[in-house]
C-alpha cells in the first residue's frame, strides 16, 4: 500500500497516524478507553473486533482481559495505523492480535465470527452508518454486543480571544467527518439495523490549563494542518489561530462530549 489514506481530506498518513497515537496516551484518552472497557466487560475466551483499530492501544489492553484463549482483531483503512498497532499485536498473557486492512462496511470475516464488535472514534467518518451496522451484525453472533463511541462536535466548547476566527476554524474542520453530529441519530439507527441499545452515557472531555499532554493540545496540530485552504482560511490564519489557543496559558479551556451506545444484536 502507499502508505497514505484520505478521509474526506484528512490524510492518515505516518505524520498524522503517529500524531494521533501522541493523543490517543495522553490521560483524557486513557480515560475514555477506561470508560469504553467498562461497558465493553469482557469475559476470558471472548472473540473481539476492534473496528477502526488505530494505534492498538485499545486492542491490546482488550487482548489482557480475554486471555490466550480469546480473540482479537482489528481492522484500519490507513495502513500507516495498521504499522503501528503491529507494534502492539503480542501481549503477555493475551492472544496474537490480528490485524487486516479493512473499511467498516466490508468485514473481511464469516458470519457470527465475534462476541463483541467495538468501535470508537469511527463511525463519524462513515458515509453509510446504516450499511456498516448491518455488517457489524452480520459479524457477530446471536445476542452480540456492538459497543461505539463517537463525538458529536456540536458540545465544542474552545476558548479563544478570536470567536469569529474560531467558529470559522472549526467549520472548516468538521469537513472531514461524514457525520459530526452523529451521536444525535445513532440510537435511531441501531434500532432500525437490527439492534437493541441496552446502555448510553456521556464520555467528556475537559482541559483547563494549556498542558501539551492533553487532548486538545494535540488536536490543535491536527487541526491547524488540515483547515488551509478551506473555508477561505489561510495557513497564516490556522497558525494564528494555534498560537492564540496555547498562549492562553492558565486561562486556556476546551469541553467536549463524546456519547458511548451498547446494543445487542437481535
Amino acid at each position: 500500500m502507499g502508505g497514505e489514506v484520505d478521509v474526506d481530506g484528512l490524510q492518515f498518513d505516518a505524520q498524522v497516524s503517529g500524531q494521533i497515537e501522541a493523543v490517543y496516551t495522553t490521560p483524557d484518552v486513557i480515560e475514555q478507553r477506561r470508560a469504553v472497557r467498562a461497558a465493553l466487560a469482557l469475559r476470558p475466551r471472548d472473540r473481539v473486533l476492534d473496528v477502526g483499530v488505530g494505534p492498538g492501544l485499545l486492542a491490546a489492553e482488550m487482548a489482557a482481559e480475554v486471555g490466550p484463549e480469546g480473540r482479537i482483531c482489528g481492522v484500519d483503512i490507513s495502513d500507516s495505523m495498521l504499522a503501528i498497532a503491529q507494534t502492539r499485536a503480542e501481549v503477555p498473557g493475551g492472544p496474537p492480535i490480528e490485524l487486516e486492512q479493512a473499511s467498516a462496511d466490508r468485514l473481511p470475516y464469516p458470519a457470527e465470527s465475534f462476541d463483541v464488535v467495538v468501535s470508537t472514534q469511527v463511525f463519524e467518518y462513515v458515509e453509510d452508518v446504516a450499511g456498516a451496522l448491518q455488517e457489524v451484525r452480520r459479524v457477530l453472533r446471536p445476542a452480540g454486543r456492538v459497543v461505539l463511541l463517537d463525538t458529536d462536535w456540536g458540545s465544542l466548547v474552545w476558548r479563544s480571544s478570536d470567536d469569529n476566527r474560531m467558529a470559522r476554524v472549526l467549520t472548516a474542520f468538521e469537513e472531514h467527518l461524514a457525520d459530526p453530529h452523529l451521536p444525535r441519530r445513532l440510537a435511531d439507527v441501531l434500532a432500525k439495523t437490527g439492534f437493541t441499545p441496552t446502555h448510553e452515557q456521556v464520555v467528556p472531555i475537559l482541559n483547563t490549563g494549556y498542558d501539551p499532554r492533553t487532548f486538545s493540545a494535540g488536536l490543535i496540530d491536527i487541526v491547524s494542518a488540515f483547515v488551509p485552504g478551506r473555508g477561505d482560511l489561510t495557513a497564516d490564519e490556522a497558525r494564528a489561530w494555534a498560537d492564540d489557543l496555547r498562549s492562553l496559558g492558565d486561562s486556556y479551556f476546551f469541553s467536549l462530549n463524546r456519547y458511548l451506545f451498547v446494543a445487542s444484536a437481535l
